[in-house]
């Protein structure tokens, strides 16, 4: 999608003229600067149709031969003033009516005179509108007599300031086309999307924009005595990648943030099996996995200085094959911790575990943040409302609080600590993978903790955010694209020192 910024709408043509309108007050008539738009509004409001409330459209049709536009749009905005957030799904609205529209291009005119400055403004309805119109439909057939939909191919936003709503659009574009294609990597069958696609994937990234991309296969895992991911990989036929992928600013001293993302391409629970039903949607188990990727190569592509940041997706799926791993084994990760199997279905703080004790190892980076669709207790928790956040620093945690705000994508920050750790002691090795009562999450968190010594550190459990994400105007159902965009403000406004 082509996105401009420019200052006046004369001349500018459209699909759609957008136009975002306060909820007007008792008794006062709604303001529009557009004439034929204003008279309609005026009818729509005196019959009750339309007054502004957030979330309320109307779209008009004007008089052959006056304006550039085909249709005309207003948008409600309520009767609060817009955050940065209201913008985002006012975004979102404005693609389901372009979608039912079949609108190639989308002019939407920025209020002036709001406390929102108009970088965020148009960051947030770029997001909205790229986000809200995003379908996965590679596997349908279209038949002969059906409308193959169409996309939006151009946005353009009017705006007083043009320079900084022109910065923030970019942002906008290329955080919002980045969750895209960690949502594509997330609907992707579990047959079409394997351990070896997410190795191809880095390495495609590493050729494109002149990154370092190292794939640790079978035999390197082995050496590096991966127990974890090794171990879960027993059961199955697909063979396990690490990828590893580096974005280097070439800034001497500057300091390293590691990324470590869960790419369990498919759980079945191994031999722990889960229940048959909603199984299909454990093909989204490595949506921690997407998001670093889709994350790394939206830096690449901004450039962005003064942070080096490291990727690592440790890859595999989870299977009951005649060889697969089973309650009560003991093995041992790469850090030489070791691990009593108390559930196969607890995998993936097994191959995180690796990834973390290793890349905080090699890379010896100023902080590391895991994402991880890691358990279903946090949805018990949480909802599909919040992703749930552990850390050892007060000081990232805090850092990672404020970017869930701006981004849309928020974070709960849930305890650590040693009473907590007592649930994971086992009698038999130096830990188990499973607490034997309740608070799920966090035992789960304090498991990862192990690995990570005295480097700050915060784990994101996005089980319940990943997909079935609160639904709004801008969130499609399944994948979300969960934690890419939340990441990119991190990384655009670092200011942690560890």
């Amino acid at each position: 999608m082509k996105v401009t910024v420019k200052q006046s709408v004369a001349g500018v043509k459209a699909d759609l003229l957008v136009f975002f309108l306060g909820q007007a007050a008792d008794g006062e008539p709604l303001s529009c600067p557009h004439p034929h738009l204003a008279d309609v509004l005026a009818q729509a409001q005196a019959g009750g149709d339309f007054t502004g409330k957030d979330g309320q459209t109307l779209v008009v049709y004007p008089p052959a031969g006056q304006g550039e536009a085909s249709r005309l749009l207003a948008v409600g905005l309520g009767k609060e003033a817009p955050s940065q957030e209201s913008w985002r799904k006012c975004g979102g609205v404005v693609a389901g009516v372009c979608q039912k529209k079949r609108v190639r291009r989308v002019v939407m005119v920025m209020p002036a005179g709001l406390v929102l400055p108009a970088s965020a403004m148009a960051q947030a309805l770029t997001e909205g509108l790229i986000l809200g119109s995003y379908r996965f439909d590679r596997y349908k057939t279209v038949t002969e007599d059906e409308e193959r939909p169409l996309a939006i191919e151009e946005l353009v936003l009017i705006a007083e300031e043009v320079k900084t709503a022109r910065q923030g659009a970019a942002w906008g574009l290329n955080g919002a086309l980045a969750a895209c294609r960690a949502r594509d990597m997330a609907n992707e069958p579990a047959n079409h999307w394997t351990p070896a696609d997410f190795a191809a994937y880095g390495q495609d990234l590493a050729r494109r924009y002149g990154l370092k991309c190292m794939v640790l296969g079978k035999t390197e895992l082995a050496k590096l005595k991966m127990g974890g991911l090794l171990a879960v990989n027993q059961g199955t036929s697909e063979p396990p990648q690490m990828v590893i992928v580096e974005y280097r600013t070439g800034k001497r001293g500057a300091p390293t943030l590691l990324l470590v993302g869960k790419g369990l391409t498919f759980d079945s629970g191994g031999i722990s099996i889960k229940p048959s039903a909603n199984m299909h949607e454990m093909k989204y188990d490595m949506c921690g996995g997407a998001a670093v990727l889709a994350c790394l190569e939206a830096m690449a592509q901004e450039r962005l200085r003064g942070l080096d940041v490291v990727a690592i997706v440790p890859a595999t799926d989870n299977m009951p094959g005649p060889g697969a791993l089973k309650p009560g084994d003991i093995i041992t990760q790469h850090n030489g911790k070791t691990v009593e199997i108390i559930s196969t279905d607890a995998e993936g703080r097994l191959i995180l575990a690796d990834a973390l004790a290793y890349g905080i190892k090699k890379f010896k980076p100023a902080a590391v943040i895991d994402l991880a669709t890691l358990t279903g207790a946090v949805i018990v928790g949480l909802g599909h409302h919040l992703t749930g956040l552990m850390s050892n620093d007060d000081k990232l945690a805090a850092q990672i609080v404020r970017a869930g705000q701006e981004s849309g994508e928020p974070v709960w920050r849930l305890p650590l600590g040693k009473d907590y750790g007592k649930q994971i002691e086992s009698k038999v090795a130096d830990l188990k993978n499973v607490g034997d009562q309740g608070a799920g999450t966090i035992t789960a968190g304090v498991f990862l903790q192990e690995f990570v010594g005295e480097t700050p550190w915060a784990h994101l459990d996005i089980a319940g955010t990943a997909w079935n994400f609160t639904e709004k105007a801008y969130v499609p159902k399944g994948p979300s694209g969960i934690g890419v965009r939340l990441l990119l403000e991190l990384i655009r406004n670092w200011n942690f020192r560890g």
